[in-house]
């Protein structure tokens, strides 16, 4: 038995570990050089040769393994999880973060489905590690959205500063990307380069809204076409637009400060089920033991966590306003 659970142990750990290092691993010596080529060879090319670089890095493969990429490219949701993971500010292709949900969850399965003989479970603990790499990829998006948009509203007063200077605003806008902080930095030096190849600054400011989904950069974007279109003072409009955003966070802070007793209340009750129950298996373990060692408890369980869950998200909406 002990043999078989070391086997068991070896051959779950080694594809985790394996994808890890796919994942997070340092580079290697070919990938290295050829990033080096690319570097050298990028140099040489004229303004038209460097925009169809750029357009080939966008439209760059979604996986490493060619049978995968080919089925990834079929498929819809593909384009939105490599937007996602783009928005997140990482560099891992959505093929790695699909394998390595697919070795998780597998790993999971089979440790908890063979251990402790409990497949209904270990399904359930299958799935919501399968979807680990994603919601981590989500988690991270949302981070890197909320401080772009906290450092948001700075970007546009040195834009304004710079056009009311006499700035050129295309060189604002390479002033913003040379003076500010990421992740503002690295998406305003993607628009300068993109116009700067010779993409039109409206299609540059249109794959800015596209790349930052948020409600500021569209207003942002909206009030540039408006105003190149039907004029107007351009430093008074950067400034107004900048106090908007602004006035928008102090009525989100109040609205956190009056949600806060709700926003409690529906932790508390999302994670009480999950914490009584595991109270009561260390308390009194016959009194729950019947969920894990009859045929219906499994069933039971998963039924409640699927409640737990529909439920969580219904508390989680309503205590969540958007402003």
């Amino acid at each position: 038995m002990a043999l078989l659970i070391a086997l068991l142990t070896f051959c779950v750990a080694a594809p985790v570990f394996w994808m890890l290092w796919l994942l997070f691993g340092p580079e290697t010596s070919s990938a290295l050089v050829r990033r080096r080529m690319e570097a050298v060879q990028s140099a040489e090319r004229n303004a038209e040769e460097a925009l169809a670089h750029l357009q080939l890095i966008r439209d760059e493969s979604l996986s490493g393994v060619p049978v995968l990429n080919r089925l990834m490219l079929r498929l819809a949701w593909s384009r939105q999880l490599q937007d996602w993971i783009t928005q997140a500010g990482m560099r891992t292709r959505p093929g790695q973060i699909l394998l390595f949900g697919a070795v998780l969850g597998l790993a999971i399965y089979l440790l908890i489905g063979l251990v402790y003989g409990s497949f209904g479970i270990a399904i359930l603990l299958a799935l919501l590690a399968a979807a680990a790499p994603i919601l981590v990829v989500l988690h991270r998006r949302q981070k890197r959205l909320q401080e772009f948009e906290k450092r948001f509203p700075e970007a546009l007063d040195l834009l304004g500063r710079a056009v009311r200077a006499g700035h050129a605003f295309t060189t604002g806008i390479e002033m913003v990307a040379n003076e500010t902080a990421e992740p503002v930095a690295g998406e305003f030096r993607t628009t300068f380069e993109e116009q700067n190849f010779g993409l039109p600054l409206r299609d540059a400011l249109l794959n800015l809204a596209q790349r930052v989904p948020l409600v500021d950069v569209r207003f942002f974007v909206t009030a540039l076409l408006v105003q190149k279109e039907t004029g107007g003072n351009l430093a008074e409009l950067l400034d107004e637009l900048a106090r908007v955003i602004r006035e928008r966070f102090r009525i989100r802070r109040d609205v956190q400060v009056k949600t806060a007793q709700g926003r409690l209340t529906a932790a508390i009750l999302i994670v009480l089920p999950v914490a009584m129950l595991l109270i009561m298996r260390i308390v009194n373990p016959s009194y729950v033991r019947v969920l894990f060692e009859d045929p219906l408890g499994p069933k039971l369980l998963a039924t409640a966590a699927g409640l737990q869950a529909v439920g969580s998200l219904i508390l989680w909406k309503i205590v969540h306003i958007e402003v």
